[in-house]
């Protein structure tokens, strides 16, 4: 995820135990592990590859992301609100986390804080599916980023860093304000990224869907939390 094996490697589970001071056998089964989510190529007496994912990939998954999640916020709207605000503690620590490594622009520590954080946020969607999915894309991504990013020397204040922000949106219960910037948070990667990567924005079919006005289709603040839930 954060490009410290290059896309395009191959290595043998004996050069990875030895990289990180481990026996095969854990070795072995982590790699496997990782072939199976997809994000390492199991070859045939030739060990494991880290994929490539081109500007074409990316569209595929930043699409699926950003339609997910906004399907997912208008769901929300239908239903009565389940979130545990007991967590809401939580997902403020792993955002000030987050927007503290994206500051300092320290992109191992950035991949992992990132990662945590959107692992808490998504809870608040109410669909244990969707936020496995969100995750696996998550992951995706940055395995596209990451050689650009590092490609960039010094990334202070280079990435998105208004993760405490977004949790603010939602202890002040503003669904549809934490919807409008969940589409300004995609809308900044693919931005990003498609500099980074010199390519067009014209390729991105989904930025009528992050420019759009979400509030027609959402209530206003969500109904009170129980003061005694820990929110």
């Amino acid at each position: 995820m954060a490009g410290r094996l290059a896309a395009g490697s191959n290595f043998t589970v004996k050069e990875i135990a030895e990289l990180y001071g481990v026996s095969a056998t854990p070795a072995r089964e982590a790699l496997v592990d990782l072939a199976a989510q997809g994000l390492l190529r199991a070859e045939h007496h030739r060990g494991f590859t880290v994929p490539e994912f081109g500007w074409a990939d990316f569209l595929e998954i930043f699409e699926a992301r950003a339609m997910l999640t906004d399907s997912a916020f208008r769901q929300l709207a239908l239903r009565p609100p389940g979130y545990d605000w007991s967590r809401l503690g939580s997902l403020r620590r792993r955002a000030e986390a987050a927007t503290r490594a994206a500051r300092a622009g320290q992109l191992d520590v950035m991949v992992g804080c990132d990662r945590r954080f959107w692992q808490e946020m998504t809870v608040f969607l109410e669909n244990r599916r969707i936020a496995d999915y969100l995750d696996w894309l998550r992951v995706q991504s940055w395995m596209f980023a990451a050689p650009y990013l590092r490609a960039q020397g010094e990334l202070a204040g280079v990435c998105w860093t208004r993760h405490t922000e977004l949790v603010e949106r939602i202890a002040d219960q503003d669904l549809s304000g934490v919807h409008r910037m969940m589409n300004d948070y995609n809308l900044f990667t693919v931005r990003l990224l498609a500099e980074l990567a010199g390519e067009s924005l014209d390729s991105v079919a989904v930025l009528g869907l992050l420019t759009a006005e979400p509030t027609g289709a959402l209530p206003g603040p969500l109904p009170t939390p129980d003061p005694t839930s820990g929110r």
